[in-house]
This record gives structure tokens, C-alpha cells and sequence, in this order.
């Protein structure tokens, strides 16, 4: 139940706080007020598309704040708890619900404190509050809102879509399995391309390491002369002869120490000398073992030739460097893994069998509910279309299609006869405004029955109607507000007496100093609801007359 709703700088709103009670509650005000940017208001913060245009002029941004008692809907409070969005206070029966719109059109919602996409804030919304609009009656005639609206009433919201989802799979096979046989040749011919590619660069075994091995024993080997001179060279010059430089090595180190009594911090110089001997020595001993490693075979080096020939002619083939050859390989063997997945027409049509079936035993089976749905749909409406003095009949018809479609087997169409005898016919060739209003009205009196949301809003559903048919009105959603919590905007003063409380709504121009204007919501006493109720009687003019009047529908009702 919604207890509690601000609104700032929204529309012609700058600042309202409003604490709401069981019960049925009207609103009421003249036309141009504002009647319904209460309802505006509470549509964004639970979740509706918003802009800028709703920012007050003059202002940088909009925010509604709106608390609800969700201690009777379990199904929102399990959703809470999965989604961590649960009130972190004691009490978790409480839902705080925000709503922020900046004037650059960024739109920011809030549960329970918490930073929430729109999606979860239509989500909760939608478990929260039910919401009828003024315009629901003209959407009535779309085949799309009646097979909606029975499908709702049917609580076979997610049989529907295990239906649509099996049929868009269905179709997905079919679509792949058709362009499977156009282009079967196609395909065919791809695939054993690819699977001579990776015969080929498999045949190849390369490695980005034998790659590298290969480059140096080429390096190594085209300049073998040269390295094994450089190498004897070396060894010559280091160890071998008489002014080697193990040698002249040596001989400094003696003479240095045959004087180091006579200065001892000539042993640090001794030290690194001694220690250049020993590298000199282990470098002549590294070169020698190079020196025998050195391999002069023609054949080793045309074996070397023949290798790197074969490997640059496939990466010219595939036009990338050697060094790529691996990661070609790899895309080669992916590619034949999606043939391999996709399989052939005869694969791919067993399994658009199977998906088939599937749709058609979910849509048998929605069709089941749908059949069983219509009659006590039909039979409801038609009690209240009665009761709005209607004396014909209502009837939701279900005709089987030819071929099933992402909404099932059959056509959902409703139908009336104006009159008792008088034939069914479609709603949409029958039905004047008067009657698809009250028609429309009926349906949604019946829906909210069923709704789990605890709050329901009536937003001028009783356009079209007036007179004895709107006090029957008034009767019915006062009966609603005995169970659930109800407000209507209303312009009908038979609508508004039946309310346990009634809040007018008026529109301001004289409290700012640029005449901008403002909107007010005020909560009528019981000598406000009798103004306010002959004014919706008579006019601007107010006679005793239209009081009495007022105050006689308000005893009617039992508000005195």
C-alpha cells in the first residue's frame, strides 16, 4: 500500500507531500488543473520513460520519493531479497522507492537506497501498483491488448513465454536449415578448402621455437669460415704464442708482487688481476669447446636451406609472415569446429523437429488455459456490463490459425451483441464510445480483481459515462477500495461521492512573483467535499440547491 509520496519541481509542482490511506480515495479539480500529474508523478518513480519536459521551469531537476507497506506482497519481498535490494532497516515491510530527472534529461531511480537500472525500478512497480489510464478503452480494439488482457487474466504469463521463445527458436532452425540447402554446394566447397588448409599447415608441423632454432643454425652456418677464423683468432691472441695475453697477464702479476711488501694496497689490484687470469682462461676453454661445435656439413646447411624455403612458400600462400603461420592454423581448425557444430540439413531439420514440438505442446497447452479463461472472462464481463446497464453479452472468441505464430495457435478477438438476441459481432464494428467505455471499464474493474498489486489507480476511466451508469461506477470501485487500496481521478461527482476521502486538485498562479504556475493538492473535510461536489454539479455558479444536492449523494453514499 502506498503511504507516502513528495514530489518536487515536477511539472507545476514545486514542492507536495502527500500521506495516502486505505480505502478508495478520488481526486477531483477543475479541467487544466493538474488532476493527473499526481498519477504522472507516481507513474516515473515506478518506472515510467521520463524527460526533461518534466523538470519545473526555472529548476535543474525533478525528484519524487514514494514509500510503500509491502508487508502483505510476498512476491515483492522474495523479489527484493534476490536482487539485495531489501530495507536495510528493521522493518523490512517498507519499500522506498526515488525517482531523480535532471534537467539534461539523465533520468536515476532508487530502491531502498540503492542505485537501481529502470528496468528494476519497473519491475518493482509493477508489483507494487496497477495503474489504469484515461485512453485504455481506445486500445481495447487492438487485437494485441485483448489477447494481452486475457492472458494477464489468465495468470499464463509465463506459459506465454515458453511459447514465444520456443516458436523464435523454431523458426531460427527453420531459417538455418533453408540456407543449409540454398547453399549446401557453398558450403560444401568452404569447408573442404578449409579442411586442405589445415592438412597442409598441419603437414608443414611448424612452431614459433623451431622457427627460431631454424634462424640461428642459418645465421650460424652461412658464416661458419668466419666465425670458425674469428674463434682461432681469439684463442691465439688469449693463450697461445709468446706475447699471448695469459702472458702478459702473468708477468704484470709478478712484478707486482715482488714489490707488494712495500705497499700492500697493491693486493686489491693483484686480486683483480689474478681474477682476469681465471676469466681468460675459462674463455679460452669456452671457445675451444665452440670452436668444436662449429659444424662445416654442406648438408646440415642445405637441410637448413630447404626447410626455411618451404615454410616462407606457405606464409606467401597465406600472405602473412612465418611467424603467423600457427595462428592461421588456428582460425583454420575454429572455422572447421563451426561446420562441425552447425552440422548438415539433416542435423539441423531433427532438431527444428524436436523445437516444433516443443512450441506445439506449450501452445496446445496455453491454448487449454486460454479456452477455460475466455468463458469465465466473457461471463464476468458480461455480469458487470449488466450491472452498467448493458443487456447484451460479451464473449472473448478463440479461432485456430492455420499456422501458429510467436503468440500461439489461435486468434484471440472479442466480440458483444449490443442487445439481448442480437448476434456476437467483433468489438471493434459494434461498439460506440459509450459502450467500449463501459466495456473497457468492466474488464478493468475484473482485471484489478486479479492483480497482485495492493494499490490500484483509476485515472478518468469513467470518461463517456454519466448519470445513473456513474453512480453504478462509483459502487463499484468503492467495493474495490474494501479490498485493496483505490484512487480514482474522476470528473464525475457521482464517482467522486463514493470515495471514503476526497482530495482537490488546484491550480495556482498568485504565490510566485513571476506568476508562474503552480499546482496544490488539498484534503477536503466533509464541508469541502460538499462544495467541491456541487461545484462538479453546477458549475462555477453554487446554489443551495446543488449543495443539498451534493450533501444528499454524499448521505447516499454513507459519507455523512
Amino acid at each position: 500500500m502506498l503511504r507516502f509520496l513528495s514530489v518536487q519541481d515536477f511539472v507545476i509542482v514545486d514542492q507536495m507531500e502527500l500521506n495516502f490511506v486505505p480505502g478508495f480515495t478520488v481526486l477531483t479539480g477543475e479541467t487544466g488543473a493538474g488532476k493527473s500529474i499526481l498519477i504522472d508523478a507516481l507513474s516515473l518513480v515506478l518506472g515510467k520513460r521520463g524527460d526533461a519536459t518534466e523538470v519545473r521551469d526555472g529548476c535543474d531537476r525533478a525528484e519524487i520519493n514514494a514509500e510503500f507497506d509491502v508487508s502483505e506482497l510476498p512476491e515483492l519481498l522474495d523479489w527484493l531479497q534476490e536482487n539485495d535490494l531489501e530495507n536495510e532497516d528493521d522493518s523490512k515491510s517498507t519499500c522506498l522507492m526515488r525517482r531523480v530527472i535532471e534537467i539534461n534529461g539523465r533520468s536515476r531511480g532508487f530502491i531502498n537506497g540503492r542505485l537501481v537500472t529502470l528496468q528494476q525500478l519497473r519491475a518493482a512497480g509493477e508489483k507494487l501498483v496497477d495503474i489504469h489510464g484515461q485512453h485504455e478503452h481506445q486500445s481495447l480494439l487492438r487485437s494485441e491488448t485483448q489477447r494481452d488482457l486475457l492472458d494477464n487474466f489468465s495468470g499464463s504469463c509465463e506459459l506465454v513465454k515458453k511459447v514465444s521463445t520456443a516458436y523464435l527458436r523454431w523458426q531460427n532452425l527453420h531459417q538455418q536449415r533453408i540456407i543449409w540447402e540454398k547453399n549446401v554446394a557453398v558450403f560444401m566447397k568452404e569447408k573442404e578448402q578449409l579442411e586442405w588448409q589445415a592438412h597442409e599447415l598441419a603437414t608443414l608441423n611448424f612452431s614459433l621455437d623451431e622457427w627460431q632454432v631454424l634462424q640461428n643454425d642459418h645465421s650460424r652456418l652461412s658464416h661458419v669460415v668466419a666465425l670458425v677464423e674469428a674463434v682461432q683468432v681469439s684463442i691465439e691472441t688469449i693463450s697461445e704464442g709468446e706475447f699471448t695475453s695469459l702472458t702478459q697477464v702473468n708477468s704484470v702479476i709478478s712484478r707486482l708482487r715482488n714489490v707488494l711488501d712495500f705497499d700492500t694496497d697493491l693486493r686489491t689490484i693483484i686480486d683483480l688481476l689474478e681474477s682476469a687470469q681465471i676469466q681468460l682462461q675459462e674463455a679460452t676453454y669456452e671457445l675451444s669447446r665452440y670452436q668444436q661445435r662449429l659444424d662445416v656439413d654442406p648438408k646440415k646447411f642445405q637441410e637448413v636451406e630447404d626447410r626455411l624455403t618451404a615454410i616462407y612458400a606457405i606464409s606467401r600462400k597465406y600472405h602473412v609472415a612465418p611467424g603467423e603461420l600457427p595462428s592461421v592454423l588456428n582460425v583454420v581448425n575454429e572455422k572447421l569446429e563451426i561446420f562441425s557444430r552447425n552440422g548438415n540439413s539433416e542435423e539441423i531439420a531433427k532438431e527444428e523437429r524436436v523445437t516444433l514440438d516443443e512450441y506445439l505442446k506449450f501452445s496446445q497447452a496455453l491454448s487449454v488455459v486460454r479456452e477455460k479463461s475466455a468463458k469465465d472472462l466473457s461471463r464476468q464481463v458480461t455480469s458487470v456490463m449488466q450491472t452498467l446497464a448493458m443487456a447484451g453479452d460479451f464473449s472473448v472468441m478463440l479461432t485456430p490459425l492455420k499456422s501458429g505464430n510467436v503468440h500461439g495457435i489461435e486468434q484471440i478477438e472479442f466480440q458483444i451483441s449490443t442487445h439481448q438476441g442480437a448476434p456476437l459481432r467483433a468489438l471493434v464494428k459494434v461498439a460506440s464510445g459509450g459502450e467500449l467505455s463501459r466495456i473497457s471499464l468492466a474488464i478493468q474493474v475484473i482485471t484489478s480483481k486479479i492483480s497482485k498489486a495492493s494499490t490500484l489507480i483509476f485515472d478518468e476511466v469513467d470518461v463517456g459515462i454519466g448519470g445513473r451508469i456513474a453512480e453504478i461506477v462509483g459502487g463499484l470501485l468503492k467495493k474495490l477500495g474494501t479490498e485493496r487500496q483505490v484512487m480514482c481521478v474522476t470528473h464525475l461527482a457521482q464517482v467522486a461521492s463514493a470515495g471514503d476521502q476526497q482530495w482537490q486538485v488546484i491550480k495556482l498562479n498568485d504565490l510566485t512573483k513571476d506568476g508562474t504556475v503552480l499546482s496544490r493538492i488539498n484534503i477536503l473535510s466533509t464541508k469541502e467535499r460538499i462544495e467541491e461536489i456541487a461545484r462538479m454539479l453546477g458549475g462555477k455558479e453554487i446554489t443551495e440547491t446543488t449543495r443539498k444536492h451534493a450533501a444528499e449523494m454524499l448521505r447516499m453514499s454513507g459519507r455523512l
